[in-house]
């Protein structure tokens, strides 16, 4: 086993980043740095989350790959382990580009009709393993960000959109996942947080901890925190995530 030193063998701890680690979007605390720093000297840690990694720097810092044993960006698709990259893979050489100009065609004509109070820019944003679609755009402010996800509870803005995409592409063989505050994924099928558990099986591991804060049928953590190879943990806030890791592993 490549983690021998760890104080608890054979356990992982994974997390998702926004609403676990840190607040939607925002950087994380210096307590919660604190809290994995002690975690890590007991067991082995990693964060799996959907943004690339140039997003995952800003929230949890320029060092995170020295920082944490696992590093998954886009659900797994590109990874890290101590350091060191593995393999990744295409979502665009997956689909195909006449595909694609299809199904972006349509996002695009569809956000267009939304009758919605607030638009920014960056509706569309293409990633190696995935496309993130934002009905607001990712360009907002945090306010614009708090008003639309209120907005969209209400109104059902992001569930409404997938819907109608699953009933459009029925024979795409994609996965439409909603997360964070604005945006949803698109994804292949199969290629969501579970994804990242291929990069670890090798080490097999006794217990594989998963944290998020998306974890309800359709959320982005749901596929993960149910599967039968994890003990799921669901938070609503980084505070929640302390306390169960101090539960756990009195730290």
């Amino acid at each position: 086993m490549s983690f021998a030193h760890k104080e608890i063998s054979g356990v992982i701890c994974l997390f998702d980043v926004d609403g676990t680690l840190t607040p939607a979007r925002l950087v994380i605390s210096d307590e919660m740095k604190q809290t994995l720093e002690k975690l890590r000297k007991k067991v082995v840690i990693g964060f799996v989350g959907g943004s690339d990694l140039s997003k995952q720097l800003e929230q949890i810092g320029p060092n995170v790959l020295n920082e944490f044993d696992y590093c998954f960006s886009e659900n797994g698709l590109t990874a890290y382990k101590n350091a060191q990259k593995l393999a990744s893979q295409s979502f665009i050489n997956w689909i195909g580009n006449e595909k694609y100009n299809k199904l972006a065609k349509w996002i695009l004509r569809y956000l267009s009709d939304l009758d919605i109070p607030v638009r920014r820019g960056t509706f569309i944003e293409f990633r190696n393993g995935m496309i993130n679609v934002s009905p607001i755009g990712r360009n907002a402010s945090t306010q614009e960000r708090n008003d639309f996800e209120k907005f969209d509870l209400e109104h059902k803005i992001r569930e409404t959109m997938v819907q109608e995409l699953r009933k459009t592409f029925p024979d795409y063989g994609l996965t439409f996942s909603i997360g964070g505050q604005i945006s949803f994924d698109v994804f292949p099928t199969g290629w969501d947080k579970t994804y990242c558990l291929q990069h670890i099986q090798d080490e097999h591991f006794s217990e594989i901890h998963f944290f998020g804060d998306k974890t309800y049928k359709g959320g982005n953590d749901w596929e993960i925190y149910t599967d039968k190879r994890t003990i799921g943990h669901s938070v609503k806030t980084p505070e929640d995530t302390i306390k169960i890791l101090n539960e756990l592993f009195d730290l």
